[in-house]
């Protein structure tokens, strides 16, 4: 492929559709030189930690769940995971299985909207999953079965499909009965089809060639595939405590963004499933090692476009390992536990893998339980410069082709990263008139 070198070209793609939230993307370039290659971010900015201020420790699960319908779990989670850093709770070992159980499920629900409805109608020539009822309603139907199975999971564990009412710090205010997970299994188990379809259809696809090394950032355990505990690791060779994450994100206003961007120790870094994958592959359960190895998605990748490809392949191992749960709950039993929490004044740092990346939570609480300092940091903004530093990559690459056909591939790019835009934006920069 040879790009053309005295061409001129704008893009500017106005609100991008298949997206959560309000993003621009802005492309110029004059006499075959790149010069602006950039994706803006308009949404209004939200203030999360200004509400949190004042408020009492319990009550962050629940407001910071509202940051995102999609992510609600994972930030509650992050949330409790902060707050027992604080307060010095350690959880028991069936509060974490619940939750790890709990989080399969978000992940799966969220992947698979994000893989069959936003990201495939472009592979298959549709502007929406709409378009496909018609010419694919098996596979839409497909999708759907998949995505209530893993709605009604979650709602079995937390009270509800969206924004959890029983997670808490040091454990959960009702537990699911063994009547209700009896039920639910097999369900998980007629799910092994549906994902086996959803594979035959994306081997069908074709993902563009497009390599960009990075740095990928996620959490990381010795034992198992990380999801709610961990180190934060990096494919450069780094590792931190979740407590030393400000040495990690480094946060920065940038002109074209209501939400910050990040780097650590390259210009910018990449969370999400990709990032999971490359830090934690030998965790991962066989049978999502061997859809891996059918897709062609191989530890070290380095291609954006596969970050929809690492969505799948989590979610076979979310499936089985949820199958796996349930099972030792059916033969274990659930039981109610002490969940007393002693307060006093703290600080605590507390980090999930939610589906779009690794997502912080950090708080301050006073001797009365009010919470004094707040700050959430979003695996979006934490994705942003990445984004920006592939279209700068991939543009003067693609430049022979047409306009529309360009625009289509810097589209496919950023909704390849899955971005939660809305959850991202925490910056306003106010000009007072004197």
């Amino acid at each position: 492929m040879t790009a053309q070198t005295d061409r001129n070209l704008n893009i500017t793609v106005h609100h991008m559709t298949r997206v959560e939230g309000h993003g621009n993307i802005v492309v110029d370039v004059k006499n075959g030189t790149l010069d602006r290659a950039e994706l803006e971010i308009v949404e209004s900015p939200r203030f999360f930690e200004a509400m949190l201020k004042g408020r009492k420790w319990h009550e962050a699960p629940y407001i910071t769940a509202r940051i995102c319908g999609i992510c609600a779990v994972g930030h509650a989670q992050a949330s409790i995971n902060a707050l027992e850093d604080a307060l010095g709770v350690t959880p028991s070992e069936q509060t974490l299985k619940l939750r790890r159980l709990l989080f399969n499920a978000e992940t799966m629900q969220s992947h698979w909207l994000h893989v069959f409805f936003l990201a495939v109608p472009d592979f298959l020539g549709a502007g929406s999953a709409i378009e496909l009822v018609d010419d694919k309603p098996e596979a839409v139907k497909m999708a759907l079965r998949l995505k209530k199975l893993a709605n009604d999971l979650a709602d079995m564990i937390c009270g509800r499909k969206v924004h959890p009412i029983s997670m808490k710090v040091n454990g959960f205010s009702s537990l699911p009965s063994p009547e209700e997970l009896a039920a639910i299994r097999p369900r998980l188990e007629d799910a092994r089809s549906d994902l086996r379809a959803a594979v035959d259809l994306l081997k069908t696809v074709n993902i563009p060639d497009f390599e960009r090394e990075t740095e990928y950032v996620a959490l990381s355990l010795d034992d198992e595939y990380a999801w709610i505990s961990g180190d934060i690791h990096t494919t450069d060779g780094f590792s931190y405590d979740v407590s030393d994450y400000r040495k990690v994100t480094n946060e920065k206003a940038v002109p074209h963004s209501t939400a910050k961007h990040t780097s650590h120790n390259r210009e910018s870094y990449m969370v999400g499933a990709l990032a999971r994958v490359n830090n934690n592959y030998e965790h991962l359960r066989p049978e999502a090692k061997a859809v891996a190895e059918e897709l062609g998605l191989e530890k070290g990748c380095t291609n954006p476009f596969m970050n929809n490809i690492a969505q799948i392949v989590e979610s076979v191992h979310c499936l089985e390992d949820s199958i796996e749960l349930i099972d030792e709950f059916l033969t274990e039993g659930l039981n109610k536990e002490d969940r007393s929490v002693e307060v006093s004044a703290g600080r605590g740092a507390g980090a999930a893998e939610v589906p779009r990346g690794i997502l912080f939570h950090e708080y301050a609480i006073d001797d009365d339980g009010y919470i004094t300092e707040a700050n959430c940091i979003i695996p979006t903004g934490q994705n942003l410069a990445n984004i920006d530093q592939d279209m700068k990559a991939l543009v003067p690459a693609v430049l022979d082709k047409s306009k529309d056909e360009i625009t289509l591939m810097l589209e496919m790019l950023v909704r390849a990263y899955d971005p939660c835009i809305s959850c991202s934006t925490h910056f306003l920069d106010v000009s007072f008139k004197e």
